[in-house]
């Protein structure tokens, strides 16, 4: 019989599958011919169930199984015999034509695209250069510094002194009251007690903090707060809330001295002050690496999707919108948050980024077949490797990773990417941007 494919568009694909209905059948017999030997049925010895009781409790199960495997396998040969690369899930809808003789499926599928990848030599990324100073690691100092604060209640006397203001400052600690009502309704996440957070860390918005400030403990303030039009609660989002607050408790925070005892505190056993800097420094410069690295990939997958023309299977980005919000249902787990799995996540938001990932599947897989890019064995073991020296037995490391197969495909995935990123960067006009730490960190 010949298969005549219909192209309904783009990448989508189908044609027909017919199973000649006598075949079907006769592996149905043998397969419960084959059950007969082993089933069980209360009264009946092994082996000894009527074929007929076994039909009837079996049988439509049976022939499902037949009709899902002939009808798989037909399609694997069709799409040889035509050489069509598919990609995706097939979806099969029986059909009632020529029922008497056939069973009939038709079977619609996406085909792989044809990726081409523009001039490289035209395009253009920028390379982002730090220097760790002094003055960056005096600051990474003073965050250090507020982590291991310790925090004394105002007015009162502390074994760090008493700071003599008794109201609220930046850099206190509050413990509040409060409840919040939109159009005279409370709404939710608006109300708390016994809530606390530390004035400018960005936890409570700006209006919120500042409506705080110089008011003392016990006092009540009432305050109109607009929410930002792109807050991440939607049903606030954008509104004007009204807050009554009460001020329970302010601690001012006491930071540590920059001294031996502190250097210890960060595991420098001996406190030497310098050594503790040289440490600071050099976390510093590796966290510039990883994010000079990063912003770098970035750019260069933005110019690969930039200068790519193909269209997307809309199966393959169904399917990564569906990964994304397993992986969000995940995190909130690992947040903590009750009943993660009920928890409305709309799929939409994710289609962006699910087509992004697709195009670069495809970028990668091209660039990587048409340049020989692949990992190679020696550059996976350097990758785990590397990976396994900032732990305390790096051997025990290496040898988890290599003990399981779905860790080794992520690293030969990176090392994929790596490859790929340096290809791009050897084709692509590269220039260098120097700019401070802050800067790199706000960037990535």
């Amino acid at each position: 019989m010949t298969i005549v494919v219909e192209n309904l568009g783009k990448l989508e694909r189908r044609f027909m599958i017919a199973l000649s209905k006598q075949e079907i059948e006769k592996e149905v017999q043998k397969r419960i011919l084959k059950l007969s030997n082993s089933v069980r049925m209360p009264g009946f010895r092994l082996g000894k169930v009527p074929l007929k009781m076994i039909v009837q409790k079996y049988g439509g199960q049976i022939e499902t199984e037949v009709l899902s495997d002939q009808v798989g396998q037909r399609f694997l040969d069709i799409i040889r015999e035509q050489e069509l690369r598919v990609v995706g899930q097939p979806h099969f809808v029986k059909k009632t034509i020529d029922f008497e003789k056939n069973y009939s499926f038709d079977v619609t599928f996406e085909v792989h695209p044809e990726v081409k990848i523009g001039d490289l030599s035209l395009t253009e990324v920028s390379r982002m250069t730090t220097e760790i100073t002094d003055a960056e690691i005096d600051r990474t100092l003073n965050v250090l510094r507020k982590q291991n604060a310790h925090y004394h209640i105002r007015g009162e006397a502390s074994e760090h002194g008493d700071p003599g203001i008794v109201e609220v400052q930046n850099n206190d600690r509050v413990t509040v009251d409060f409840i919040g009502k939109i159009d005279g309704k409370e709404f939710s996440g608006g109300t708390a007690e016994d809530f606390m957070f530390v004035m400018g860390e960005g936890r409570m918005l700006p209006e919120f903090e500042q409506a705080l400030l110089g008011i003392k403990v016990g006092a009540i303030k009432e305050f109109e707060l607009k929410f930002p039009n792109d807050y991440r609660a939607k049903e606030t989002a954008g509104k004007t809330a009204t807050f009554n607050v009460t001020l329970k408790k302010i601690e001012w925070a006491h930071l540590p001295e920059v001294n031996a005892e502190f250097a210890k505190t960060l595991g420098i056993p001996n406190g030497d002050i310098g050594v503790m800097r040289n440490a600071i420094k050099d976390n510093l410069e590796r966290e510039v690496e990883r994010r000079t690295k990063a912003l770098l990939k970035n750019q260069v997958m933005d110019v690969l999707i930039s200068i790519s023309e193909f269209d997307v299977p809309t199966t393959l980005v169904k399917q990564a919108q569906e990964d994304l919000v397993r992986i969000a249902r995940e995190d909130l787990k690992q947040r903590g948050v009750l009943n993660a799995d009920k928890t409305p996540i709309p799929i939409e938001i994710f289609k962006a980024q699910a087509e992004r990932r697709v195009k670069l599947g495809f970028i990668i897989t091209e660039l990587v077949k048409l340049n020989n890019l692949q990992a190679e064995p020696k550059q996976i073991k350097a990758e785990v490797e590397e990976f396994a020296k900032s732990y305390e037995d790096p051997q025990e490391v290496i040898r988890w990773y290599y003990g399981d197969k779905e860790r080794m495909a992520e690293i030969e995935g990176y090392v994929v990417e790596s490859n790929v990123v340096q290809f791009v960067l050897g084709k692509t006009k590269v220039t260098e941007k120097s700019v401070s730490f802050e800067t790199l960190a706000g960037n990535s």
